[in-house]
């Protein structure tokens, strides 16, 4: 098939140029994106989508990286809570409703900052003897009004573009707690590196939330799984389950799962 031709099933085929630009609205929409995935989207092979890459990266329009592509300058840029909200609404909700299930009452969680983990937040305002501990504005003010959940908010130095609290404060917080779960989000997950985020204050926050859990579980949207930012927060081996939907990359699935992480898959 040349590089032109489009699928064999009756689709109008897709051209170079038109791809392209596909190719980079949906970055300029996700921040970053495995090849896999914009394969996916763009219904071509990752041969052409790697092709179609280098040549936006000549133009100065993307950043390449390993297995995917991003904005100049994405790998360290930090979306904001509303750009993050706008992205796999129903993916994230259908997440939630899974999360949900791994808190019983009279637990003791932490719920960390995120579109995905408001949603679980949300979910469990009916919940009884429920004590969890934050460093997300959000989250705390989704379980404010629930009379039989006890939030313990931490303190720190507030990101305005998430609504969460890092720096020092809010991990001294954490450091003498232990919680059965962490629920906990991030900007990228892969096989090889774990969890990741632009932010450094953000990552060491978030280290710190996983730290407090005798168990980790990561919500990721199929838009963040394959895709790496800048700092490290948790390695997959220190991820004990990861809640994501039907969209997610198999291969990136089963790569996690051979290092131990335990996969609940949200079905649309």
């Amino acid at each position: 098939m040349s590089e032109n031709q489009g699928p064999a099933d009756g689709r109008r085929p897709v051209f170079a140029a038109e791809r392209r630009r596909r190719i980079l609205e949906l970055v300029r929409a996700n921040g970053a994106l495995s090849l896999r995935q914009l394969a996916e989207a763009v219904q071509s092979s990752e041969v052409t989508v790697r092709r179609d890459v280098r040549a936006l990266e000549a133009d100065g329009l993307l950043n390449r990286h390993h297995g995917g592509a991003s904005l100049p300058g994405e790998l360290s840029r930090e979306p904001t809570h509303l750009q993050k909200a706008q992205v796999a609404s129903t993916e994230k909700a259908a997440i939630a409703d899974l999360a949900a299930a791994l808190v019983e009452d009279g637990d003791a969680v932490v719920i960390g900052p995120g579109t995905t983990t408001l949603a679980l937040a949300q979910r469990l305002t009916g919940r009884t003897e429920l004590a969890v501990v934050t460093n997300a504005l959000l989250v705390a003010q989704a379980l404010a009004g629930s009379p039989r959940i006890e939030v313990m908010l931490t303190g720190g130095i507030l990101r305005g573009s998430t609504q969460a609290l890092v720096g020092s404060e809010a991990e001294r917080a954490l450091a003498g707690l232990r919680v059965r779960r962490a629920f906990i989000s991030g900007n990228g997950l892969t096989a090889e590196r774990g969890l990741s985020t632009p932010n450094l204050q953000v990552a060491s926050a978030d280290r710190a939330l996983a730290g407090a859990a005798e168990e980790v579980v990561v919500l990721a949207d199929h838009t963040k799984i394959g895709v790496d930012t800048m700092v490290q927060t948790v390695p997959a081996d220190r991820i004990d389950h990861l809640v994501t939907d039907e969209h997610a990359p198999q291969e990136e699935l089963d790569e996690l799962s051979a290092r131990g992480v335990r996969l609940h898959v949200a079905r649309l």
